[in-house]
């Protein structure tokens, strides 16, 4: 999953409370304020909601892991899982923030938790490919999944990082990079979608439903919450909607 990583100009505002307003707030309502700790953002507003959501899936998936004899298979899963789990709290922690500086702050410690992501979607794709051997690939909709799910991985990781830290370098300007900004926003959400959808569909799966029978209604659960945390929190502006 991957989010947001731009740095545009703005300023924290407030929002009073209404008796019509939503008891969680309106879409993109929590703003990081000016002497806040930016951990804060992870547990503010429908966060909670992610959060919970989140911690219900790889709970899941880790006690079904653990429950059963360690082989190199489980080594795939676990990491997938840890790294989703660290996808969620790249996000939660940049969309509240407001100010340059905590754009700044925020994303900063965004590519830092990604970079770890990253890595550890890298590893899980390794060890699957290890453990398959010879045997086919791609023969359910998980593995097909999966295999697209972390090549755009790589693709936004890649985009991030170019769009960010060269700029100039390789889109010629820094003004051509934050054009892209929302694009890696959007295209970060969309990515957060797929995974869960992988995870979801991992469950279905022929050694899930005769070792590890991690349930899909759990599954399903916990990444609707993850989708109500995280979209509740969403900006329209910063999608350029």
């Amino acid at each position: 999953m991957a989010s947001a990583t731009g740095i545009p100009q703005g300023h924290p505002h407030t929002i009073e409370a209404r008796e019509d307003e939503p008891l969680l707030g309106g879409p993109g309502d929590v703003v990081q304020k000016e002497d806040e700790y930016i951990f804060y953002n992870l547990f503010t507003g429908t966060a909670s909601l992610a959060q919970f959501g989140i911690w219900i899936i790889a709970i899941l998936v880790w006690s079904g892991i653990f429950s059963h004899p360690l082989i190199l298979f489980s080594a795939h899963p676990l990491l997938n899982s840890s790294a989703l789990l660290l996808q969620v709290q790249a996000a939660l922690i940049l969309q509240p923030t407001a100010t340059p500086q905590q754009k700044l702050k925020g994303t900063r410690i965004h590519y830092a938790i990604q970079t770890v992501s990253v890595a550890a979607f890298s590893a899980a794709f390794i060890i699957i490919e290890v453990n398959k051997g010879n045997h086919a690939r791609f023969t359910s909709p998980h593995g097909v999944m999966g295999l697209i799910t972390y090549i755009l991985i790589i693709i936004q990781a890649v985009g991030g990082v170019i769009q960010y830290f060269a700029p100039v370098k390789i889109l010629g300007s820094v003004d051509n990079g934050k054009k892209l900004y929302k694009y890696h926003r959007l295209s970060g959400y969309v990515l957060l979608l797929l995974e869960l959808a992988t995870v979801a569909a991992a469950t279905r799966t022929s050694y899930n439903l005769a070792v590890l029978s991690i349930p899909l209604w759990g599954v399903i659960v916990g990444a609707v919450l993850v989708i109500s945390g995280t979209g509740s929190r969403i900006k329209k502006r910063k999608l350029g909607l």
